[in-house]
């Protein structure tokens, strides 16, 4: 940054060596305190200012091997009858006091063609230098304000970039919670799925239950059938009564659970005892587990033979109450 600002003073006529100084005694704090030290102290003498560039006429070597050497150089000369007071950049024009300016120069441009002049560096007047002190202001408030939105700038790509990495962050926690739900749903369907083939299971045995139950009732009916027909035709007067009966097509059935809780349904007269159970299976609600069906009036626990035999043959109609007892394992 000191290479800079000593490049702005002394492009505003400071010397190096004045420039330098300014600089240290303001602590390096920039261009602003530094030209107002330069400018309150614009009477103090000068420092020992660099060795003057170029000599005058009496003090050149006549020596011939000088000479000679001088002639193979291309240094430039001046006239005999004026002393060189600057050194010219011969690639920009601008005009040096002293060596150090010229290294300074040539450093900061890279122009290498200088030479000597009889034109004097002059120094700013105090409305040139006002003006360049002006000039230097706007300079600087044009850096601050390129400065400033450079800065907005960046603080926006930066809130740009943190909203951005926020949709991710949300984009990717929201499919992350998709992915969970997935898992869950998948989950519950093959729980239900389960549940259903052991529903279907439960009610495959059933059936099996009661076609074997159906097999050995219809074994059963075959062998009264064998042995009523070898009967004497006098036994069948005594079934008249049975004309008496009246016929019912529905009862209506009280269950009792084991928990307390009680389920009413109507049943056809004719349909079977394992109805009664399957409809207990499908709608109970004291858990799971084998039990058996009674009746308390008459005392009777039904068999597994009587679960193919029809409501009325059993006494159930046209109302009955059919209690549900756990069975031991």
């Amino acid at each position: 940054m000191s290479s800079g600002v000593i490049d702005i003073l002394v492009d505003m006529g400071f010397s190096i060596s004045k420039a330098e100084k300014a600089l240290e005694i303001t602590g390096n704090k920039g261009v602003e305190p530094a030209m107002e030290w330069l400018l309150a102290h614009a009477d103090e003498t000068e420092f020992p200012p660099a060795p003057v560039i170029g000599v005058s006429a009496p003090e050149l070597n006549t020596d011939e091997d000088n000479i000679a050497g001088a002639s193979s150089q291309s240094v430039p000369t001046v006239s005999t009858t004026e002393t060189a007071k600057s050194m010219k950049c011969d690639v920009c024009g601008k005009l040096f006091k002293s060596n150090m300016e010229i290294e300074f120069h040539a450093t900061k441009s890279g122009h290498d063609r200088f030479s000597e002049s009889t034109e004097e560096k002059k120094l700013l007047t105090e409305e040139e230098k006002r003006e360049q002190l002006r000039m230097l202001e706007e300079k600087l408030r044009q850096k601050r304000k390129e400065r400033e939105e450079q800065e907005k700038k960046d603080a926006f790509e930066r809130e740009k970039n943190r909203i951005r990495s926020g949709k991710e962050m949300s984009e990717a926690r929201k499919k992350l919670e998709e992915l969970e739900m997935q898992k869950l749903l998948e989950q519950r369907k093959r729980e239900k799925a389960e549940e259903k083939e052991a529903r279907q299971r439960v009610r495959a045995q059933i059936e099996a239950d009661k076609a074997a139950r159906r097999a050995k009732a219809a074994a059963e009916s075959n062998q009264v059938t064998n042995s009523t027909t070898s009967t004497p035709l006098s036994a069948t007067p005594s079934s008249t009564s049975t004309y008496h009966r009246k016929d019912y097509t529905e009862t209506r059935l009280q269950l009792r659970l084991t928990n307390g809780q009680t389920l009413t349904q109507s049943f056809g007269s004719k349909e079977q005892l394992s109805a009664v159970r399957l409809f207990i299976e499908m709608n109970r609600t004291d858990g799971n587990g084998p039990f058996q069906l009674m009746t308390t009036f008459p005392t009777k626990v039904f068999t597994d033979e009587d679960y193919d035999t029809p409501l009325d043959v059993l006494g159930l109609v046209p109302s009955a109450v059919v209690i549900v007892q756990k069975k031991a394992e």
